[in-house]
């Protein structure tokens, strides 16, 4: 029978009948009386313990628990959450030829996010590219194409206005929900020394990455086949990972990995766009518009995977989701993935994107 945590009035109720049943004589249901007051005390304290016990019920375990307890499982599991990773990349930098701009100046943004610049540069006589690092951890640091950026202290000959060519790499701490994910995911699925959710595991533990998904023998007997997503990291490139992130996990796997497997392949998902066919929405404003393609990409973050068909009847449900009382028609079927490695997307770089008719 399950524990139902009583009321406080339930456990005042409770005390004054104990004390009626186990003290000759006593009555605390007068208002006011010493009796009743005191005994109104005593309920209070226990009902405090009570909801005490509560909480540490609903803590004990991880797939309820809060961010303090679940920081204690993943540090007896595998070490801890995921730290916040700085973002960096590329900006131009104009000003009179031969002008060195040094490493370490300092740039900032319109709302005071601070960079500065990795290396001394000789500026050219056309805008020179310049390496920066974001000097707060955290997606916050990261930064479209064409974004400026102004050099907070002046340099005699160099324009205060740089403009980023792309500044990516930035990631949050590791976020309660994830976390959860990851702790749930070691628990039900012990070492078993180079299974598919060992190598699922030891990928996710990298700061960035995601999402994983392992295939085994894909290249061969013996051969272990690694894609991965970082959909904050690298958000501007649709969650797929760069060639230098993809090199940086599999020199990680290489040290935990068995020696036993053939060969190990970490390569990034091939982007393969779908494009949903909506007509006769009946409520068509912008903020709907919007509010669907957030459910849609809500959707693949849950259900895509590498060589998974996105079906037609997903894309209704999240459509409904957003949609709410608004009535459409979608008149598209289902998107089939044209290889194992084809991750589903609605960018229309890759020949995707939502249709509105």
């Amino acid at each position: 029978m399950p524990f139902s945590l009583p009321t406080l009035p339930d456990v005042r109720r409770n005390n004054r009948d104990n004390l009626a049943a186990f003290l000759k004589g006593a009555d605390a249901s007068v208002p006011n009386d010493a009796l009743r007051v005191l005994s109104d005390m005593n309920a209070g304290g226990a009902f405090l313990n009570l909801k005490y016990l509560a909480w540490l019920a609903r803590n004990f375990l991880p797939d309820l628990a809060e961010k303090s307890w679940l920081d204690r499982w993943a540090a007896i599991l595998f070490g801890g959450r995921k730290a916040a990773t700085f973002a960096s990349g590329t900006i131009t930098v104009t000003g009179t030829a031969g002008t060195l701009l040094p490493a370490g100046s300092p740039l900032a943004t319109s709302d005071g996010i601070q960079y500065q610049t990795a290396a001394d540069v000789y500026l050219s006589a056309l805008a020179t590219p310049v390496a920066v690092t974001c000097l707060t951890a955290g997606a916050i640091g990261n930064r479209d194409a064409g974004a400026p950026l102004s050099i907070s202290v002046a340099v005699s000959n160099v324009s205060a206005q740089a403009t980023v060519v792309l500044i990516d790499g930035g990631a949050d701490t590791e976020s309660d929900d994830d976390l959860r994910v990851r702790i749930l995911l070691r628990i039900r699925n012990p070492p078993m020394g180079g299974c598919a959710t060992d190598y699922e595991q030891w990928t996710l533990s990298l700061p960035g990455v995601s999402r994983v998904w392992v295939a085994p023998m894909e290249m061969g007997v013996g051969t272990v086949t690694v894609r991965f997503a970082c959909d904050q990291l690298r958000a501007s490139n649709d969650s797929l990972p760069t060639l230098d992130d993809c090199a940086l996990v599999r020199a990680y796997l290489d040290t935990v990995r068995p020696v036993t497997v053939a060969d190990l392949f970490v390569v990034p998902a091939i982007p393969q766009g779908i494009g949903p066919r909506i007509l006769n929405l009946s409520n068509d404003t912008p903020s709907m518009r919007l509010a669907i393609e957030a459910a849609l990409q809500g959707m693949l973050l849950e259900k895509a995977a590498p060589g998974q068909t996105i079906f037609a009847c997903w894309i209704s449900d999240a459509i409904t989701e957003a949609a709410g009382d608004a009535t459409f028609d979608l008149v598209t079927g289902d998107f089939a993935m044209t290889s194992k490695g084809a991750l589903a997307s609605l960018r229309a770089a890759f020949g995707g994107g939502i249709a509105f008719t």
